[in-house]
C-alpha cells in the first residue's frame, strides 16, 4: 500500500450525509438480516460438516515463521524506547491536525486533506470517500495509521536482511487487510448496496464465500473470474495448431502456419509450468504465439503436463531431459532441421538457460539464439518473492510436498496473489463478497486461476538451489545429469526482455544474471509488470520499452544511456531473431514430417485441473 501527500488544493465542504441513498422501511430491513442470519447459520452448518468428515485443520501454528519475525522486530524496537515515543508523538501530531480539519469541514469550511492516497490506489475511487465527511475522515486516519506502521517498522535496526523484509511485507499484509473498504460499515459503496437492495448484497456475497471455500476443499480460494466462461480451445488459447510429440512431462505442440513461406530455422517455446502456457495465447488479439505465427515462425510450444504423486520424483533434470532436450529432437523430426531459435519465460527461462549450460558443456550448438523472458538466473534479489525462502519455510514446504508427492497450485497462487494483495484479493472480497457481485469474465485471471502442481523433487532443488543457495549463478555448483552447469560458457547470442515493475522477476535482478553469460546479449526493458510487460501486443499501442547498444556495468548505468521507444518490444524482437532466421523455405503443416499428429491444439496435457 502506497500513499502520497495531498496536493495543496482545498477540499470541497461536504454533507455528513451518505449521497444518493434511500432508506426503505425498517420491517423490510429487518426482515432481510433475519433471512442473511439464517441463510449464513444453514451454509456455515453445512460447511463446518463437511470439514469434520475430511479431517481438515492447519498442522503448524506459524509454518512462515511469521511470528518469530515480528517477535525479533518488537524486540529492537522496544530497545529504543525514545525513538518508539517519538514516532508515537508524530503519528499523535497529524491525528491531531486530521480531527482540527475534518472539524472544520462539518462547520463548512473549505480545509486540504492531511494525506491522500496514491493515484493508481482504487480502494478509494467512490465519490463519497472524498465528499462525505466521515468517511473522509475514515480514509484519512487510515492512511496515516498505515503510513505510520510501515514507516515505524522500517525504522526498527538490527534486524538482517531477510527478517526486515519479511516484517515489512506481513506489515503491508496487516495493512491492506485493514483497510475500511473491505467492511461493510466503512465502505460507503457498500453501505449503500445494502441499504438500496434491503440486504440482498450480503446474502449472496455469504453464498459467494461458502461456495469459494468449498471449491478450495477447506481454504478460500476466491473466485476472480467466471470459469464457466472460458473453454480451452474454444475461446481461449484456440490459435491452430497439433500435439506432434509427448514425454511425461509435456506435450509439444506446431502451430499451424498463416504464411506461404516460414523462417528455416523453427522457433521453441518454453513456457514456464509454475502456470499454463497459454498465457502468450489467451485470445486472437493479444496472441503472441499468434503473432508469431504471422511473423512466419514455425512455432513450437512445451505445454507441461499438471503432474500428480505419480511424477513426485521428477527433478529439475528431468524437465531439461524430457523437456527441451526432447523437443530438439522432435522437431528436427517434425521439420528436418537441427537447430532452432528458442524462447524462455520465467521459470522456462531458467531451465533454458540451464539446458544451454549443459548443451555448451556437451559441445550441442543445436539453439542459435536465445530470448529470456522476466527470467532470472541470479537470485541475490530475487524481490520479495525471497520473504517465503528460509530453512523454517522450506522444511515446511517439503513436509507438504512429501505427503502429496507435489506442491499444490493453489499454493504458489495464493503466494502470488500476495504480492498484489489489494488488486489479487482485496478488491475481490469486496466484490464478490460484500457487494454480491458475480465475478467478471476475464481471460488473464481465468489463466491466473488454472495453476499447477509442482513435483515434489523438481520443485524442492529449484527453491533450495536457485532462491536458497543462488547455485545456478556460482559455476559448477549446480549438476544436471552429471555435468555441472556453468552459465559463463553459454555463448548462444541472447536477447533478455525484462519489465520495470515486475514484482516477481526484478529487472535489475534479470540484468544480473544475462551479465552471466559470455556471448552477445542485448537486454530490453519493458514498461509494466510480469503478465502485462511481455503480453504487450503492437496493435494495442501501449506502454513502451527502452534498449541500448551494449550492457553496462550496472543496470542504473544501463537504463541512463538506454533509448525509450513507444508500444510493443515485439517488433524489436522480431527483427532481433530475424538475424538467426537462416532463410526462408515453404509453410510446414503440423503431421508433415516423420512426427504423426497425436491430437488438436491445444492438446491435454493443459486441460487437466488443480481441483
Amino acid at each position: 500500500m502506497a500513499e502520497t501527500k495531498a496536493p495543496p488544493q482545498a477540499s470541497t465542504p461536504a454533507s455528513p450525509q451518505v449521497p444518493d441513498v434511500k432508506l426503505p422501511d425498517p420491517v423490510e430491513m429487518s426482515r432481510a438480516m433475519t433471512r442473511i442470519a439464517e441463510q449464513s447459520q444453514r451454509l456455515v452448518s453445512e460447511f463446518l460438516a463437511r470439514q469434520a468428515s475430511d479431517g481438515a485443520g492447519p498442522k503448524s501454528p506459524d509454518p512462515m515463521g511469521v511470528g518469530h519475525a515480528f517477535l525479533e522486530m518488537t524486540t529492537r524496537m522496544m530497545a529504543d524506547p525514545a525513538k518508539l515515543m517519538q514516532a508515537q508523538m508524530s503519528l499523535w501530531q497529524d491525528y491531531l491536525t486530521l480531527w482540527q480539519r475534518t472539524t472544520q469541514r462539518f462547520f463548512g469550511q473549505e480545509t486540504q486533506p492531511v494525506i491522500a492516497p496514491a493515484k493508481d490506489d482504487r480502494r478509494f475511487k467512490d465519490a463519497a470517500w472524498d465528499e462525505n465527511t466521515l468517511f473522509d475522515f475514515i480514509k484519512q486516519s487510515y492512511l496515516l495509521s498505515a503510513r505510520w506502521m510501515q514507516s515505524t517498522v522500517n525504522q526498527v535496526e538490527g534486524l538482517d536482511d531477510h527478517t526486515a523484509k519479511k516484517v515489512d511485507f506481513y506489515t503491508r499484509q496487516f495493512v491492506d487487510a485493514m483497510a475500511p473498504s473491505n467492511f461493510v460499515m466503512t465502505n460507503p459503496e457498500v453501505l449503500r448496496a445494502t441499504i438500496e437492495s434491503g440486504g440482498e448484497n450480503l446474502v449472496k456475497g455469504l453464498e459467494h464465500l461458502l461456495k469459494d471455500l468449498e471449491r478450495g476443499k477447506g481454504e478460500l480460494r476466491i473466485s476472480m473470474t467466471d470459469y464457466d466462461a472460458f473453454q480451452l480451445g474454444k475461446n481461449i488459447a484456440v490459435t491452430p495448431g497439433k500435439v506432434v510429440f509427448q514425454t511425461s512431462l509435456m506435450q509439444l505442440i506446431q502451430y499451424t502456419p498463416t504464411t506461404p513461406d516460414v523462417n528455416k530455422r523453427p522457433l521453441m517455446i518454453v513456457p514456464p509450468w509454475i502456470n499454463k502456457f497459454y498465457i502468450l495465447d489467451l485470445r486472437e488479439k493479444n496472441s503472441f504465439i499468434k503473432w508469431a505465427v504471422d511473423q512466419g515462425h514455425t512455432v513450437f510450444v512445451l505445454s507441461w503436463v499438471n503432474p500428480d504423486e505419480t511424477l513426485a520424483a521428477k527433478g529439475f533434470e528431468d524437465y531439461m531431459v524430457e523437456g527441451p532436450l526432447a523437443a530438439l529432437d522432435a522437431i528436427e523430426k517434425a521439420t528436418g532441421e537441427k537447430d532452432v531459435n528458442a524462447i524462455g519465460y520465467c521459470l522456462g527461462g531458467t531451465l533454458l538457460a540451464s539446458t544451454l549450460a549443459y548443451m555448451a558443456a556437451k559441445k550441442d550448438d543445436r539453439i542459435k539464439s536465445a530470448t529470456f523472458f522476466t527470467t532470472m538466473l541470479d537470485f541475490t534479489e530475487a524481490g520479495e518473492l525471497s520473504v517465503f525462502i528460509d530453512e523454517e519455510q522450506l522444511t515446511f514446504i517439503e513436509g507438504q510436498m512429501a505427503e502429496q508427492g507435489y506442491l499444490d497450485g493453489s499454493k504458489m497462487a495464493t503466494t502470488f496473489n500476495m504480492l498484489r494483495a489489494n488488486d489479487l484479493i482485496w478488491s475481490f472480497v469486496v466484490n464478490n463478497y460484500l457487494l454480491g457481485k458475480d465475478p467478471f469474465p476475464f481471460d488473464l485471471l481465468y489463466w491466473n486461476g488454472d495453476s499447477t502442481r509442482m513435483p515434489a523433487a523438481m520443485h524442492s532443488f529449484y527453491l533450495r538451489n536457485m532462491y536458497q543457495k543462488n547455485q545456478l549463478a556460482q559455476p559448477g555448483a549446480v549438476t544436471l545429469k552429471g555435468v555441472p552447469i556453468d552459465l559463463g560458457k553459454i555463448k548462444v547470442p541472447s536477447l533478455f526482455l525484462s519489465a520495470r515493475e515486475d514484482h516477481i522477476a526484478p529487472w535489475k535482478s534479470t540484468y544480473s544474471g544475462a551479465q552471466l553469460f559470455s556471448g552477445p546479449v542485448k537486454f530490453v526493458l519493458g514498461a509494466s509488470g510480469h503478465i502485462a510487460g511481455v503480453v504487450n501486443p503492437p496493435a494495442a499501442n501501449k506502454y513502451c520499452y527502452w534498449t541500448s547498444d551494449k550492457l553496462a556495468k550496472t543496470p542504473d548505468e544501463w537504463l541512463e544511456k538506454a533509448t525509450q521507444t513507444p508500444g510493443s518490444w515485439w517488433p524489436e524482437w522480431n527483427k532481433w531473431v530475424g538475424q538467426f532466421a537462416n532463410g526462408k523455405v515453404p509453410a510446414r503443416q503440423p503431421g508433415d514430417g516423420a512426427l504423426p499428429v497425436l491430437e488438436d491444439a491445444p492438446g491435454s496435457y493443459v486441460k487437466v485441473k488443480n481441483e
